[in-house]
């Protein structure tokens, strides 16, 4: 479709389209719509009470829409802390839903949260009028269907994907031009902790495995080790700049895979513009709605899924925190259970709870009990592999006794005897009398 045969308005007309009292939803990770957003926080002096609730996004700056002064005119929630909304969730300003990410589409379609408005930010149309959502299907695939209003930012910057996330222009109710780069998210490097731990779980992972896997030093820690493995496949909810490697070197092939078999699966794409150039017209990968991506009975279909996530802290009997640092919630269950549960299901699947034995100030995150306020994302019924630098232990189906005794074997070693003081107390002699 020519360009100049669409009607475009700027911004500021568009936005004139979210009333007060509206609810307003905003596509995520690294393609936020931020030229609507500024636009829409420019009219809070006109309007009252309108949710804004985004799911994971990340970007350079807090959310302009989530300040204090503004609070009768905006209300923000997230389904994930993201980093714009960190500051204003600890303040009270914001708040967030606790819901795991793959049911938050059923939210919408079931009306629990009703949706008038959604932003996109999405690529350029095609010759037939088709606009892809890009890296971000998660939320806003599900959000656009439910909309009563669209409002769209179209980017030249954002990359067409194949998949769910593509949209007619006859269903955008406003399109606005806004040529703005992607956020990139920078590649971590692992430390060497982070490289004990990704070739403890490497070495658990066996060829032909399907691949469930994060963001940060650990992953990329384990995406590395994995370098002399073959057959792999990528069923994920993030597609990251670790797995390009492994990808172009044929060792992610995809070709045991029973779910789109030959082709790397996500809901989102966080991290360079090389990933983000990499995938665009790229059709050896699929974005899927984050309803189908993180549906457990679509993970379990794939043999030997491997879910591997991290950890905030985790206490002696298995329980995980992964969402808050005691009350202060600073991410969100995100996909960790619905990954968890798939690939315990899989055949010859396993599930992986990755964290380093200590915090940066050298505290232990293997503790007695978990934080006061903590919040458990999986629970200790669940918990099998359980790594830090100092190894790997299974916990799945172990008594409480004997689970303390194996997470304290790979605890910092200046913590373990104040660890076995605190087991002894709580399991008494059965746990004095295991020999691990």
């Amino acid at each position: 479709m020519n360009d100049s045969s669409l009607k475009y308005v700027t911004a500021a007309e568009a936005v004139k389209l979210v009333k007060s009292g509206d609810t307003v939803v905003l596509q995520g990770s690294t393609s936020l719509p931020n030229v609507l957003i500024r636009a829409l926080t420019s009219r809070a002096s006109e309007l009252r009470g309108v949710t804004i609730i985004s799911g994971f996004g990340v970007d350079a700056e807090d959310a302009p829409y989530a300040k204090r002064e503004l609070l009768d005119s905006f209300h923000a929630v997230s389904i994930f802390v993201p980093n714009i909304l960190r500051n204003a969730t600890r303040e009270g300003v914001a708040d967030t839903i606790p819901c795991f990410l793959g049911e938050v589409p059923s939210l919408f379609r079931s009306g629990q949260v009703p949706v008038d408005v959604t932003f996109l930010n999405v690529s350029e149309p095609d010759e037939e009028g088709y606009c892809s959502f890009g890296i971000s299907a998660d939320i806003a695939f599900s959000a656009a269907e439910c909309s009563k209003t669209i409002i769209a930012q179209v980017n030249r910057y954002m990359p067409r994907t194949f998949g769910d996330p593509v949209i007619h222009v006859s269903r955008i109710s406003a399109l606005v031009r806004g040529d703005e780069p992607l956020f990139e998210v920078p590649s971590s490097v692992p430390t060497d902790k982070d490289i004990r731990i990704g070739n403890y779980i490497a070495s658990e992972i066996p060829d032909g495995a399907t691949l469930q896997i994060g963001v940060g030093g650990i992953p990329n820690a384990v995406l590395r080790a994995l370098s002399s493995h073959k057959h792999l496949g990528l069923h994920t909810e993030a597609i990251t700049d670790g797995v390009l490697p492994l990808i172009k070197q044929g060792i992610i092939d995809n070709s045991q895979k029973k779910v789109l078999q030959g082709k790397s699966v996500g809901s989102l794409v966080l991290g360079s513009r090389k990933l983000y150039d990499w995938i665009d017209g790229n059709t050896d990968v699929v974005i899927r709605d984050v309803a189908w991506t993180n549906d457990p009975q679509i993970i379990r279909q794939n043999p030997r899924a491997m879910a591997i996530n991290s950890a905030i802290e985790i206490d002696l009997t298995g329980q995980i925190c992964a969402d808050s640092i005691g009350e202060t919630v600073i991410s969100g269950v995100g996909g960790q259970h619905d990954f968890m549960y798939g690939a315990s299901l899989s055949e010859g699947g396993k599930c992986f709870i990755a964290l380093p034995s200590t915090t940066a100030k050298g505290k232990s995150k293997i503790v007695a009990h978990l934080a006061e306020g903590a919040g458990v994302v999986t629970t200790r019924f669940q918990t099998q592999y359980v790594v830090t630098e100092h190894g790997i232990v299974y916990l799945r189906n172990k008594p409480l006794a004997e689970r303390a005794k194996l997470l304290i074997s790979i605890a910092d070693p200046s913590c373990r005897e104040q660890l076995e003081r605190e087991a002894t107390r709580r399991f008494g002699i059965g746990f004095l009398r295991l020999k691990i």
